[in-house]
């Protein structure tokens, strides 16, 4: 039996898949890592808690993760840019009360809705003209908006819990809008699929991480500066207004604190998954994979029976590895 011998053209389209796959393997080893520590997680949790490993149990961290996930991509834009919101947590936990209580008012479900998600529009919107147009500093800012949100979230109904009055909001979590899919996946992918084409493809994708890395290089360049910062700003509102839509429609309740300790997962999220707060850096995929170690770590520590209190400490020793192999990995870069 005779082989014909391989043609040019199929050695130059094999050699540009491995060139491929290798550019692949490089953009993306921080993530690629992260997941491999996922796994290791997840197995050394089901090592004690045989169903830990389970299917229902994957499904229920997929569900609770999903608001963390959503907030999380919303803030990565904004570190992405070099600046920060602390007032995503404050957000979260207004638009809840404001859709309870719009609920309570006699608005449906769609109306209701919609009153949250313009908490986030507003705030969203104040944030950016603060940061972009006065010119303060974007901590201060959304250390001030954290504030002011908060305090709205107990004014709205006197700090009273609040049920959620249209029976058929849970639709917008667990609904199917694909069949087979749940909504809550589906929204995850849906929004981590379009940001990361976003950044990665598309021109004001691109501005975001020139911004980060030098706003006065990309002045510069001719860049909008300001209306890259601006719209970063509403959108991580924005995402975080959708995610406690999300929250109340799974529990069917509004709580005035319930994004008390969100803020820093999302950022921690955003950290874990490789970005630098210093700006310039970051992905879609790393800042999922990064709420999903969360949402992993705090479901293996409430299986195996450990003091709930442990959380944090184990949150703050994952974000202490990520940054540290992160200026480990830079550190070695910049001496080849």
């Amino acid at each position: 039996m005779t082989y014909a011998p391989e043609t040019s053209s199929a050695k130059a389209g094999r050699e540009l898949t491995t060139r491929q796959r290798e550019s692949l393997l490089s953009a993306y080893r921080t993530e690629i890592a992260i997941a491999f520590a996922i796994a290791l997680v997840a197995l050394a949790v089901g090592s004690q808690v045989p169903q830990a490993l389970s299917w229902g149990n994957f499904a229920n961290i997929t569900q609770a993760g999903a608001p963390l996930i959503i907030m999380s991509l919303g803030v990565l834009l904004v570190v992405i840019t070099g600046g920060i919101d602390l007032s995503v947590g404050s957000v979260f936990s207004l638009t809840g009360m404001v859709t309870a209580q719009a609920m309570a008012q006699g608005l449906g479900g769609v109306g209701a809705a919609l009153a949250g998600l313009s908490v986030g529009l507003v705030f969203g919107s104040i944030n950016g003209f603060l940061v972009t147009v006065v010119g303060l500093a974007p901590f201060v800012v959304t250390l001030i908006t954290f504030a002011v949100a908060g305090s709205l979230a107990f004014i709205v109904t006197n700090g009273r819990s609040m049920p959620i009055g249209d029976p058929d909001f849970w639709l917008l979590n667990s609904g199917s809008l694909v069949p087979g899919i749940p909504n809550y996946i589906l929204f995850c992918l849906v929004l981590l699929i379009a940001i990361e084409f976003f950044l990665k493809k598309m021109v004001a994708g691109r501005w975001f991480y020139a911004v980060g890395s030098s706003s006065t290089a990309a002045y510069l360049l001719g860049i909008p500066v300001k209306r890259t910062k601006f719209m970063a700003y509403v959108a991580s509102s924005l995402l975080a207004s959708f995610s406690g839509l999300l929250t109340i429609s799974y529990i069917l309740n509004a709580e005035s604190t319930a994004g008390s300790s969100l803020m820093l997962q999302a950022i921690a999220a955003v950290v874990i998954g490789g970005a630098s707060l210093l700006g310039g850096t970051g992905t879609a995929v790393g800042a999922v994979l990064g709420a999903l170690m969360i949402t992993v770590i705090q479901n293996g520590v409430n299986l195996i029976g450990i003091n709930s209190f442990w959380q944090g400490s184990v949150t703050g020793f994952a974000i202490l590895v990520a940054v540290l192999i992160d200026r480990f990995g830079k550190s070695r870069r910049s001496r080849h």
